[in-house]
């Protein structure tokens, strides 16, 4: 389930990607999938790592000698200056306190010119979650902020990039999580929330094209993610 657009981000074969929050690597695998190209994929969860280095490898050569995983701070990256042609955070800087250093680091190891690609829960669906479920977000780890598009393409602005793109995504989606918000102290059992993620797990596999077409219509209206494309100046 890639929240990105490829198509957008316009990588070539041989560029190096960074994915910083990667996770399980669903956007660091996918990418790996679509084109030869050097991904980095940093989490601070060692859980989320090895999960995702152990899909890369179900998925043999090449994808597997594409992806490199590696635990890191996204406050502190390894890397020097001007090392990678694009650069994801996608879902992360709702977590972090400091967002706007991590967002210094990113553009720190992104080349001139290259892309980087933000992505964050959009305002209005994610104040439905905080309105219905304090446990939604308030657990280690969970989300500290609610963030407005407009502000945050500002700040990265601010520290030296330009936008360039901008879409939503992941509108059916916007329903599950209010589903989940709803009935979160049984929402393992609940019958409704179990049966809109089988409905998402089939769409993910399938993809229908009357789903698709339908999330496509969907998604300036309440698409679940917000994504921000910009390009480093120089």
């Amino acid at each position: 389930m890639l929240t990105l657009r490829p198509e957008i981000l316009n990588t070539r074969p041989g560029d190096r990607v960074l994915d910083l929050g990667c996770g399980e690597g669903r956007h660091t695998i996918g990418l790996a999938c679509l084109q030869a190209i050097e991904l980095h994929a940093v989490d601070l969860s060692y859980r989320d790592l090895h999960t995702g280095r152990g899909k890369a490898r179900e998925l043999g050569e090449p994808v597997f000698s594409r992806v490199a995983f590696m635990n890191a701070d996204g406050t502190r990256l390894p890397y020097c200056d001007n090392t990678f042609d694009a650069v994801i955070c996608s879902e992360v800087l709702e977590h972090i306190p400091d967002y706007r250093t991590v967002i210094i680091e990113l553009l720190r190891v992104l080349r001139p010119g290259g892309a980087l690609v933000v992505s964050v829960p959009r305002w209005w669906p994610e104040r439905v979650c905080w309105w219905l479920s304090d446990d939604y977000h308030a657990n280690e780890g969970g989300h500290i902020r609610i963030f407005r598009h407009r502000a945050l393409q500002a700040d990265i602005e601010q520290l030296g990039a330009r936008r360039f793109r901008r879409h939503w995504a992941h509108a059916l989606h916007s329903p599950y999580w209010w589903l989940q918000c709803l009935f979160w102290r049984s929402r393992e059992r609940n019958p409704l929330v179990r049966i809109y993620h089988r409905l998402l797990v089939w769409d993910m596999l399938s993809a229908p094209g009357l789903t698709r077409t339908l999330e496509r219509w969907l998604n300036p209206v309440m698409g679940k993610s917000v994504v921000l494309y910009f390009e480093k100046q120089h």
